[in-house]
């Protein structure tokens, strides 16, 4: 028998042994998703026996950690703006850099009598769900990937969410809304050049592509969002984006030319221009 806190050591140093940045953090997460134990817990009842199937369970994460299979698709789930997520395969990681994005909607919405919100590109539904319960917007979530789309309805159940779901795609779906009918679209949308997916770390390439690839120069969602969506604003409605790096001054001036005014972006924790938003005046 193994203790817990021998457990807990091993997966740290393996992970430390094998270049992972932050193998404390990771094998701490690590062992509670496998025994159920937390860090206070590893500290109080460190010396208590593992069982064979958990200390099996642990060294079975800790393999597929070394294969660089993001820590979140192993443990199941993963938290956003202080929601719980679940995530795996054929689903985009919530991101710390996307609460940014929430933050801006959060302001915009604030203030207004109606909160009516449109979510294209939803993934696991992090931002609908952030919004309906921060703010409580009338969401609707839209999503093409069938994958996605399972996560997304457990999502909405897990989180008690009151959201309205469309399986569909965002090139071809607005046909399907109304003119003049939304208070907010938000999007974050693929939006890595092609070329550079390969380039992308390890764990990132387990992430499904169509959630990553935004065509040739990155911005084929966002020129087709702001074509074909602008118009299911309403006046004074506004749209928001999550950026990729260098990509605030294109995204600014496809909006100025579409009828955004008031547009400005928000830094994330690294100084990068990460999401950006605007009003409709032009509709």
């Amino acid at each position: 028998m193994i203790t817990l806190k021998q457990a807990y050591l091993r997966c740290r140093d393996t992970l430390k042994i094998n270049g992972f940045d932050a193998p404390e953090f990771e094998a701490h997460t690590l062992v509670e998703a496998a025994t159920g134990f937390d860090r206070t817990n590893l500290t109080v009842n460190g010396n208590a026996e593992l069982s064979a199937d958990k200390e099996q369970t642990l060294i079975a994460y800790t393999q597929k950690r070394l294969l660089h299979i993001p820590l979140q698709y192993i443990i199941g789930s993963w938290s956003f703006c202080g929601f719980d997520f679940y995530v795996g395969d054929g689903v985009l990681i919530p991101r710390d850099d996307t609460e940014v994005l929430v933050g801006l909607c959060k302001k915009f919405l604030q203030n207004r009598p109606n909160k009516k919100t449109i979510d294209l590109c939803a993934g696991s539904g992090a931002i609908s769900v952030a919004l309906n319960k921060l703010c409580n917007a009338d969401v609707t979530a839209v999503e093409l990937s069938d994958k996605a789309f399972i996560f997304l309805q457990k999502n909405i159940q897990l989180n008690n969410a009151d959201i309205s779901l469309v399986n569909g795609d965002v090139f071809e779906c607005h046909k399907d809304f109304d003119d003049g009918q939304y208070d907010l679209i938000v999007s974050n949308p693929p939006y890595i050049k092609r070329s550079e997916l390969s380039t992308l770390q390890k764990e990132v390439q387990f992430e499904p592509k169509m959630a990553l690839d935004g065509g040739e120069a990155g911005f084929d969602f966002y020129e087709a969002i702001i074509r074909l969506w602008s118009s299911k604003l309403v006046y004074g409605g506004a749209l928001a984006f999550e950026l990729g790096e260098g990509q605030a001054d294109y995204v600014k001036s496809l909006m100025k030319s579409a009828g955004f005014s008031n547009i400005r972006t928000e830094n994330d924790f690294g100084g990068t221009q990460r999401a950006i938003i605007g009003t409709m005046i032009n509709n």
